[in-house]
């Protein structure tokens, strides 16, 4: 309780007042973020206030989205080319980038392709010094079938690196955009080696971003400061603070009491205030998201297809928008939103119907129910704002056909921790596309080898299903390439590993002197463009 109220009086003496009227400290910026980071190492994560907090503040990548679209620009590589045959990407990276100098390390060199190559291939090889460091699971990579994907990855030239592929892969550059396939120092990383601390290297960042890692207190605070030396230009705030406050509803009172610039992901009952508030601004976008609930299939009796299906036919979801949402999110009928491309919208939803619930738990010999958990999302997402509600109201659904369920939570790392490793039975989660493509939901989440990286929480592996998103992954053309895809959830509808649960709308809330901030359509709360008037 100390730790918390003094962190709380130290973002207030920081901020001063965000609203002006006491004199806005115009230089230092205050995110009210919804979670802790599981990590500072983009390698290792897959969740949005990691992403947040490490991946786009503090790193970059061979390219990268422009903000507020999914077109792909030059970043670290300034210009890239790729064979005829589509099995050679040769990407020229950028002189003059440096790597940051923080309290715990300077650069005697600036950014090559050497480090370009060491970072990629601390993934790709197992040989690599750093491939088991810290855990050795990087499920993004794993999970998206890289190293099946990637033949070699070499430099030609002191800026020149070379990436040879098996064979075509339609999202590859796009790929190459994601947080996890960030660039770090290679130069950086031996010196933690020879120290005998590589972990080290890990939780103490060092990237060529806009920011620079300054301090973090766990559960609490994040300090940035600017990086004067970036390659893109420095930010226009010369600091940066990422409070973290997990409460929707306290990160809105800290909005409109002027202790933070921005918060993300208001409460759905505090927006219509928000947006009357003259002092507040709240942006909304369409979310391409997904909420679902995934039921665990190396686990009895969820590797029963008809108890699957009795759960999607057992919940409600048409009642939990209100309550929950209010309003603002349509019911999911497919593992990808309908504003991706290759959206099967011929796929027939699965109808509230208790007496078909009933019907197929007696098909799977469970005609008085049975006992089961389900871990609720301890943080308000933007497919998600209330997992503790979602699951009470998923509680009552299910005990109307016998079904009795403990909720069950822990803080966020420790939940993504645990479902890592397969320890839930069924489990709230959710995805925010990474590169606008329909590999990075239906492949990443769900396929055979998404289910050995970790990144398919309902552990499924289906051959007929892997079979369509395999083949749609190697080919160009998207029209041959969609084909695959409908297939693929016609599949998903039959087998139903997961409920789909929800398509959310997103919104950010900020106060009106914050310039220069967009909603990016893939989630991320990017800060390189902010200003305070």
């Amino acid at each position: 309780m100390i730790k918390n109220l003094m962190a709380i009086l130290i973002v207030a003496l920081l901020v001063v007042s965000c609203s002006g009227k006491n004199g806005a400290n115009k230089s230092t910026f205050v995110y009210c973020s919804e979670g802790s980071p599981s990590g500072f190492n983009p390698q290792f994560l897959t969740d949005g206030p990691s992403h947040n907090a490490a991946a786009y503040p503090l790193f970059n990548r061979l390219v990268s989205f422009q903000t507020g679209s999914t077109n792909i620009i030059p970043s670290i590589a300034e210009s890239w080319t790729v064979s005829q045959d589509q099995l050679t990407y040769t990407f020229n990276i950028r002189k003059g980038v440096k790597f940051h100098t923080t309290k715990y390390f300077k650069p005697t060199r600036q950014l090559d392709a050497s480090d370009v190559v060491w970072s990629l291939n601390r993934m790709f090889k197992k040989d690599h010094p750093y491939n088991k460091v810290s855990g050795g699971i990087y499920e993004y990579w794993d999970g998206m079938g890289m190293s099946n994907i990637i033949k070699d990855i070499k430099q030609t030239d002191k800026y020149q690196v070379q990436i040879e592929l098996h064979h075509p892969e339609a999202p590859l550059l796009a790929n190459f955009a994601m947080a996890f396939t960030s660039i770090l120092s290679r130069e950086y990383g031996e010196k933690m080696l020879a120290a005998k601390t590589p972990e080290d290297f890990d939780r103490k960042p060092v990237g060529t971003g806009p920011f620079i890692f300054g301090s973090y207190q766990k559960d609490t605070m994040i300090r940035y400061t600017a990086n004067k030396d970036y390659f893109k230009g420095a930010p226009k705030i010369k600091r940066m603070v990422f409070s973290i406050i997990p409460d929707p509803s306290v990160r809105t009172q800290k909005l409109v009491a002027g202790e933070c610039h921005l918060a993300t992901q208001p409460a759905p009952t505090d927006i219509a205030a928000l947006k009357a508030n003259k002092d507040i601004t709240v942006l909304d976008g369409a979310g391409l998201n997904v909420a679902y609930l995934a039921m665990n299939t190396e686990k009895k009796p969820f590797d029963n297809i008809h108890v699957r299906r009795a759960i999607n036919y057992a919940l409600n979801r048409d009642s939990y928008i209100d309550p929950i949402y209010l309003g603002f999110a349509n019911v999911a009928k497919n593992p990808m939103p309908p504003t991706i491309w290759g959206y099967n919208d011929n796929i027939t939803p699965y109808e509230y119907n208790i007496q078909k619930a009933k019907e197929e738990l007696k098909k799977a010999g469970l005609p008085n129910g049975f006992e089961t958990t389900i871990w609720t999302l301890p943080v308000s997402r933007p497919y998600n704002p209330n997992g503790k509600k979602m699951g009470e109201l998923m509680q009552e659904d299910l005990a109307k056909i016998g079904i009795k369920v403990e909720l069950v939570t822990y803080d966020w790392p420790t939940y993504l921790k645990k479902a890592h490793a397969g320890e839930h039975s069924m489990i709230q989660m959710g995805w925010t596309g990474d590169n606008g493509d329909p590999d990075n939901f239906l492949y990443m989440l769900l396929s055979c080898e998404g289910a050995k990286a970790g990144s398919n929480y309902a552990n499924w592996c289906n051959k007929d299903y892997d079979r369509q998103v395999i083949m749609a992954k190697r080919l160009n053309d998207p029209k041959k390439r969609a084909n695959y895809y409908l297939e693929a959830q016609e599949v998903f509808k039959k087998e139903v590993p997961w409920i789909t649960l929800f398509h959310s709308t997103v919104h950010r809330a900020m106060r009106n002197n914050v310039k220069g901030f967009k909603i990016h359509p893939l989630g991320n709360d990017i800060f390189t463009d902010i200003s305070i008037e």
